[in-house]
């Protein structure tokens, strides 16, 4: 199985749409580094999120050291981006993050990166949830003003969805 390692502008997605139970519900183990956890989400919802399942994850020393590596590289990432970045390196984990530097680092680094639509087929793909719970909770997010989503990509699912 698939461990997903998260970045927080997919939570934060999942949240707006109303499907943080949900992706959960679905069975997709998805974690986060511990600085990112900390920095981002500890303040916030994360006790939460937790709770629902969320995993919060420690870097090896050899890890860390490629967080940094990846810093240096890339100074428009942050911190937090490193270490879901060296997270997501470790065999059977993914990187599923919609921030595109990130993607654009990741692809270079690791190939396979998944973005928000990716989850969310993959929610449909267990039957946890609805096709209209999907449907609503897309068009949430993609009407919030800092969606950055694929409209083209946005309008198939939900017309899929809404059938």
């Amino acid at each position: 199985m698939i461990i997903l390692v998260s970045d927080t502008s997919v939570l934060i997605d999942l949240e707006r749409g109303g499907l943080l139970e949900t992706v959960f519900a679905a069975g997709l183990p998805l974690v986060v580094p511990d600085l990112l956890y900390e920095q981002e989400l500890a303040g916030e919802n994360g006790p939460y999120l937790k709770s629902l399942g969320l995993g919060v994850v420690s870097l090896s020393s050899a890890e860390m050291q490629m967080a940094q590596d990846v810093r240096t590289a890339r100074p428009g990432l942050s911190v937090a981006d490193c270490f879901a970045l060296s997270c997501a390196a470790r065999p059977n984990h993914c990187l599923v993050t919609g921030d595109g530097l990130l993607r654009k680092e990741a692809t270079k680094r690791l190939g396979e990166v998944y973005g928000l639509l990716w989850l969310l087929d993959q929610i449909e793909a267990t039957g946890q949830a609805s096709r209209s719970v999907l449907a609503d909770g897309l068009t949430k997010i993609s009407q919030h003003p800092r969606a950055r989503l694929p409209k083209d990509e946005v309008q198939r699912r939900i017309d899929a969805w809404n059938t």
